[in-house]
């Protein structure tokens, strides 16, 4: 029997492959990227040719590299079923679910007695890291992201619907100089979050601002974050209705009266085969009902 490659340098493979980056890989694989570097080569070295065209700083599958993660992702699927299937008639089912850190605050905690409830032996891996899509199968049973839309191999359902809107501190309306108009905006910082990075153009385009440029755009990847910058008076944010609704924050205010629709909406998203696996049925289709969400 041929001989395998070490399953670190598979793991270093596959992490690759899906992030297209070394540095990213290597902090999901919480290493050094030399380390993960070296990982890579072991797993060329064992298959006797290279998997990945190299650019700058991101790695592309070649030719080879995409029929090889094609044969391994089931193998890995038939794996994790394999586990699955020798600790489903334990006392404890255990879900790995990625969640962005504000709507768990926000929206799931808040409603996660009724699922312990209903479900006393299910048990949430919870895990805020970046990168839900792409780690399902490796790490995530199941996550709850914020996107456009969802690759169709997958299995998705929309949790939501929403409304942009500029989200400021109350300070921006009580001053001496209050922020009434969409023009003022040129006097103040935008805060967009990196899953939404579209959601300071779409809500001026939509409000017929075409022209309109904000003092400077700064970026996060916090939503909890963005809402004490803004309180704080650090800038005003382009987030949900639902985010700026469920903070309960008297320091923020609403600013304009304009209703933009969001081109974003959170979805529930895992492996189709997925959902014949209990614990991610089980959440799935509480999380459903317990949000009410609309049909996708």
């Amino acid at each position: 029997m041929r001989r395998l490659p070490p399953l670190t340098a598979i793991e270093a493979f596959v992490q690759v492959a899906r992030l297209g980056s070394v540095k990213a890989a290597a902090d999901e694989l919480a290493l050094s990227a030399p380390a993960l570097s070296r990982r890579i080569q072991a797993m060329e070295r064992a298959i006797g040719r290279t998997l990945f065209d190299r650019r700058h700083q991101a790695m592309q599958l070649n030719a080879d590299g995409e029929r090889l993660i094609a044969q391994i992702v089931p193998a890995l699927d038939m794996l994790s079923d394999a586990v699955e299937a020798m600790t489903s008639g334990s006392e404890v089912v255990r879900l790995r679910l990625g969640v962005l850190p504000l709507f768990a605050s926000q929206r799931l905690f808040p409603k996660l007695a009724g699922l312990r409830a209903r479900h006393p032996e299910l048990h949430l891996d919870i895990d805020t890291g970046g990168h839900g899509v792409t780690r399902l199968g490796e790490g995530l049973d199941a996550a709850i992201v914020l996107a456009r839309e969802i690759d169709p191999i997958l299995y998705a359902r929309r949790l939501d619907r929403n409304l942009v809107y500029v989200i400021g501190s109350r300070t921006l309306i009580e001053g001496p100089h209050p922020v009434v108009e969409p023009g003022q905006l040129a006097e103040l910082t935008a805060l967009v979050h990196r899953d939404m990075p579209d959601t300071f153009v779409a809500w001026r385009t939509a409000a017929g601002l075409g022209d309109l440029e904000p003092l400077a755009v700064d970026h996060f990847d916090s939503g909890a974050l963005m809402l004490e910058a803004v309180a704080q008076g650090l800038g005003v944010a382009f987030m949900h209705e639902s985010h700026y609704a469920d903070a309960h924050d008297d320091r923020l205010v609403r600013l304009f009266d304009i209703t933009v629709e969001s081109p974003y909406s959170y979805w529930f998203v895992s492996r189709a085969r997925a959902m014949q696996q209990r614990p991610v049925k089980m959440f799935h289709d509480w999380l459903i009902e317990a949000l009410d969400a609309p049909d996708a």
